[in-house]
């Protein structure tokens, strides 16, 4: 069973139909979430003068401390091989002097991103998997169906309950949770409707371990103007020579950090609210006017069709922008095999897992190769497990009862919850906000209690999943990658460590 049908849970799917049949339960239709929205492209060392031991320098130095080694000699040394094998299976990554077409982001040493279509990398990768998924005969999927809960027979996962139609019970040897993110949870965001975190939850409730999930990484230029949804402004724009200016036209990334316009993200996050504050304006802009001629046209196509739609053209006109909640560095503890320790049969992969590759601030362009790569190892190993007892198959199991259509008292407690989020739990936090924000979240939650029957089958797991990100947050006393705190600013020694929640052990029930 995968659960989740982006790059990770497909490449899981794919490579666990070696072995036997694969069930693929997915929230939307197969191809939504956040895999389709990936523009910048794939960080692999395959250029030439790149190394493994390059790409890995930059993961760990963007880490700050925090990335396991061994995950990340896999991710950088594996990766060659998965990205190899979509070429195979017919990605259609832009080239250029009839090799692969390499681009830079920010915190690179040098130029190792690959990119489809200009800026369409998610999209091309989504549809290659998807093709070789629905092409293998020992592959189902169930779209629209909303996983609630794992089935657990003496401690190990043998199941999956979900919300379809109708209530589904579905059974096998192991389970591959590749839900991605829960960037909605934020008011400001990157992320689709669907990304609220529910498996993060759903592992948490079954006993695995969550870790880091204090580190929510900001994309730093998100389109921002009037009546226009948070679009995407690929970090390789900058790669390609664009510059950041403030509202009086000034450029300023020089003053954050010896690399410019391509510093790691949380330090270009901080610097773009720096200049909103200084200036009392509401963004920066994103100046893309010097580029080589074509290079917009060729590179950044959708970017440039999004603006004009807008009425901005990028050609002529400087891009307002602002960072916006973007991935999860955190998730589901898990080892070099995709192993949950606590949990056995769970496995996962992606987004909403925590292999150790990102630390405290992800290296641009690394999750889909993670998501490759770990698809891989997970699909590997879950189908070698034992069927699940037969006392199992026999015996009657409750079913999460399908819910009524969330109304406007719902919706209103999520969009106040997202707006708490941004507001309190954003790129700076410090004790005062975090607690505020705790008291808003324990206020929405007994609201929604007193609903009685749980209008949303995500609503109630959204309010424990952002109690549970606070509370990494307030624990975390010092700033460090992408979680700052303005009340302990400095990086500290004795906190090179995890924060891990376990259900039952202090935390949240």
């Amino acid at each position: 069973m995968v659960v989740g049908s982006g790059v990770a849970g497909l490449r899981a799917a794919i490579e666990a139909a070696r072995r036997g049949t694969v069930a693929v339960i997915t929230k939307g239709a197969a191809e939504e979430g956040n895999t389709q929205r990936a523009q910048g492209g794939i960080a692999v060392a395959m250029a030439a003068g790149d190394d493994p031991s390059l790409h890995m320098r930059d993961t760990l130095e963007a880490g700050v401390g925090l990335c396991d080694e061994a995950a990340v000699k896999v991710l950088v040394e594996e990766g060659i091989d998965r990205v190899g094998e979509l070429i195979d299976w017919g990605a259609r990554f832009d080239r250029e002097g009839g090799g692969l077409s390499f681009t830079k982001e920010g915190a690179h040493g040098l130029r190792r991103i690959i990119h489809a279509m200009g800026d369409a990398t998610g999209l091309e990768v989504e549809r290659t998997l998807l093709r070789v998924a629905r092409a293998q005969e020992r592959i189902t999927f169930f779209e629209r169906a909303l996983a609630t809960d794992f089935i657990l027979e003496d401690g190990r996962c043998v199941g999956v309950a979900c919300i379809a139609k109708e209530p589904l019970l579905i059974l096998g040897r192991g389970v591959v949770l590749a839900t991605g993110g829960f960037g909605y949870l934020y008011q400001e965001t990157t992320n689709p409707p669907l990304a609220t975190g529910d498996g993060f939850i759903m592992a948490y409730d079954a006993g695995a371990e969550l870790q880091d999930l204090e580190f929510v990484q900001f994309h730093p230029t998100v389109l921002f103007t009037e009546n226009a949804p948070p679009f995407l402004i690929s970090e390789a724009v900058r790669g390609e020579g664009a510059v950041l200016r403030n509202s009086d036209g000034e450029i300023f990334m020089e003053g954050y950090h010896p690399m410019k316009d391509l510093a790691p993200r949380d330090v270009a996050c901080r610097a773009i609210y720096d200049q909103i504050y200084r200036t009392g304006a509401q963004s920066v802009y994103l100046d893309v006017t010097g580029l080589p001629e074509g290079v917009i046209e060729t590179r950044f196509p959708n970017i440039r069709e999004q603006c004009l739609s807008h009425g901005i053209d990028i050609s002529k006109d400087w891009i307002p922008v602002r960072p916006a909640a973007h991935f999860v560095m955190g998730g589901v503890k898990v080892d070099l095999e995709g192993a949950s320790s606590t949990v056995p049969g769970l496995y996962a992969c992606g987004e909403v897992a925590s292999c150790g590759v990102h630390g405290a601030n992800r290296l641009a362009s690394n999750s889909l190769l993670e998501g490759l790569v770990w698809g891989k190892r997970c699909g590997e190993r879950a189908p070698l497990l034992d069927p699940p007892p037969a006392s199992v198959r026999k015996s009657p199991r409750v079913v999460a009862a399908a819910s009524r259509k969330a109304g406007p008292a719902e919706a209103a407690l999520r969009e106040e919850l997202r707006c708490i989020m941004t507001e309190k739990v954003g790129i700076i936090r410090c004790a005062v906000s975090l607690r505020e924000a705790l008291n808003g979240i324990q206020k929405g939650a007994r609201l929604l209690e007193r609903r009685g029957v749980l209008a949303d089958a995500e609503l109630a797991n959204v309010f424990r999943l952002a109690r549970l990100v606070v509370e990494a947050a307030l624990r975390r006393e010092e700033s460090r990658g992408a979680h700052y705190r303005s009340d302990y600013p400095e990086t500290r020694e004795e906190w090179l460590t995890h924060i891990v929640l376990r259900k039952g052990l202090g935390h949240e029930g």
